[in-house]
């Protein structure tokens, strides 16, 4: 640290700050500061710790020990109401606006200006969002319900809102999660001018390219600890990732060349009129093949129909030669198909259940005796496949929903390999998890397809399609525009096919 480095005063530190639930500390001994005019990147494998921060400074959590200071001065944030006072606001993956309210409405929320004779003066409502969103050079109509909006514009409404409370510092959780690259420029370039204008920037993320390009200085954690803090020049994303998991990864990507056996799924002419149309494709036993494409081409509701989860107006889909039923998810998961989706939260998994009974869900009625679950042999699977996919957990019994994120999906994943698939179908398999937890997914996909299953992935992420696939489909506007075998497949091959600038199949 610069002698100029210690003589600036972070508008916001966290110094030796410790968070215990019960007997497990979330966050032991953690300090970094937050400087004006700086994004700040944090960043650890999911169950690290950076949520029990976030919660910590958006006054959620008080800490065990330690110190939370505002401009050198120890600040005690009792409730949310006191951090957002000291200036601090949070913008989650998820924003959480009020839908019937007008996005006006939304900003000024809990501060309305009133007129002479007490009553809300709607005009000013409005003549301050539309100041703050020129501020950040944005166009959304004021006056428009916030249901409907794009995550991204509900992101955007959201920075506005904690800008019109006169926040300082804005921690970014994991914002970009469910954007495309044209609405994560937007964000960027709106996270950048309140940098440039002062503002402290604290971004979470699991993407490395967006961390280098945002960000000035990193905090790495691991396993509720503080581990380095640097300037983002003095550090590479190598050794970044190995800070973060403690190892050296062996490969993010560690693809097993697999000889293609026979075709086990087909699906042929499939059609959902105004989703996609005319979509055919074939996967063999130990290929993984991989649908690429930008944000609305189609893809995920694709491998949902192939499921059944949604309707088809056409078409035909096959397994191991045989006619699946259409629009029914148990015949395809009695004919050996499985899905993870890409919301594993509202679609993958029961929150409120044990992790044990989510992990056994699909198989309840082989574990059970006389209509009831036998307890030992429910257990014994779930432990089974939670210790192959490297779980952490307390205990089987835990709510699914008190794990992490990486760990949610592993629980997924065990749901449906539990089966023993013979096509499994995976949508955004690495959404959300850190680069540890990525490594391991990939390491079974790839295990999987040597073993003869049949792997179907849709993912947005171009390295992982890249880094995965046998053969990648890209979807353009609800068709398949493009074959391309894993020998020829590049960034510029799927862009320029995902654009409309490739060959159609």
């Amino acid at each position: 640290m610069t002698r100029q480095e210690r003589d600036r005063v972070p508008l916001l530190e966290v110094r030796g700050v410790t968070k215990s639930f019960g007997a497990v500390a979330a966050v032991a001994g953690v300090s970094f500061p937050l400087y004006a005019g700086e994004a700040h990147a944090l960043v650890g494998e999911n169950g690290a710790g950076k949520s029990t921060i976030v919660k910590m400074l958006a006054g959620v959590h008080r800490p065990d020990q330690g110190e939370l200071l505002t401009d050198g001065r120890e600040a005690e944030f009792s409730s949310p109401a006191d951090a957002k006072a000291a200036g601090i606001a949070v913008i989650y993956q998820e924003p959480t606006l009020f839908p019937d309210l007008t996005v006006a409405e939304n900003i000024v929320m809990g501060r309305h200006p009133r007129g002479r004779l007490g009553m809300i003066d709607r005009a000013a409502i409005r003549a301050e969002a539309e100041r703050l969103f020129a501020r950040l050079g944005v166009r959304i109509d004021p006056n428009r319900p916030a249901r409907g909006l794009s995550i991204a514009d509900q992101q955007i409404v959201e920075i506005a809102k904690a800008l019109s409370a006169d926040a300082r510092v804005l921690i970014m959780d994991e914002p970009t999660a469910a954007l495309s690259l044209v609405e994560v420029e937007r964000l960027f370039s709106v996270a950048r001018a309140l940098r440039d204008e002062g503002a402290a920037i604290m971004f979470i993320s699991h993407r490395f390219e967006e961390i280098v390009d945002l960000c000035q200085r990193v905090t790495i954690m691991r396993d509720g600890r503080h581990v380095s803090t640097d300037a983002m020049e003095d550090v590479t994303v190598d050794e970044m990732v190995r800070r973060m998991v403690g190892r050296d990864l062996d490969a993010l990507f560690p693809k097993q060349d697999v000889e293609p056996g026979a075709v086990v799924l087909e699906v042929d002419g499939l059609t959902r009129e105004g989703v996609f149309r005319d979509v055919s494709f074939e996967v063999r036993a130990g290929e993984i093949v991989a649908f690429a494409g930008l944000v609305g081409a189609g893809r995920s509701e694709v491998v949902q129909a192939v499921f059944g989860v949604d309707e088809r107006d056409a078409g035909v889909v096959r397994l191991n030669g045989k006619k699946l039923k259409p629009h029914s998810p148990r015949a395809s998961m009695a004919a050996g198909m499985a899905l993870v989706p890409e919301d594993r939260r509202q679609q993958g998994l029961v929150m409120d259940l044990s992790i044990e009974r989510n992990v056994t869900l699909p198989r309840a009625r082989a574990l059970s005796k006389l209509g009831l679950l036998l307890g030992p042999g429910e257990r014994r699977e779930a432990l089974r496949w939670t210790e192959r996919l490297r779980t952490k957990y307390g205990r089987l019994g835990d709510a699914v929903g008190t794990l992490s994120g990486g760990n949610q999906q592993k629980v997924v994943l065990a749901k449906w390999l539990s089966m023993a698939p013979r096509v499994l179908i995976v949508d955004e398999p690495t959404r959300g998890i850190d680069v540890g937890t990525k490594a391991e997914v990939h390491r079974l996909m790839s295990s999987l397809a040597a073993e003869g299953v049949a792997v179907v992935m849709v993912s947005s992420e171009l390295p992982e399609v890249l880094g995965m696939a046998d053969r990648v489909l890209v979807m353009r506007e609800g068709r398949i525009v493009a074959e391309i075998p894993r020998a020829e497949a590049d960034e510029n091959s799927v862009m320029f096919a995902a654009m409309g600038q490739g060959a159609v199949a």
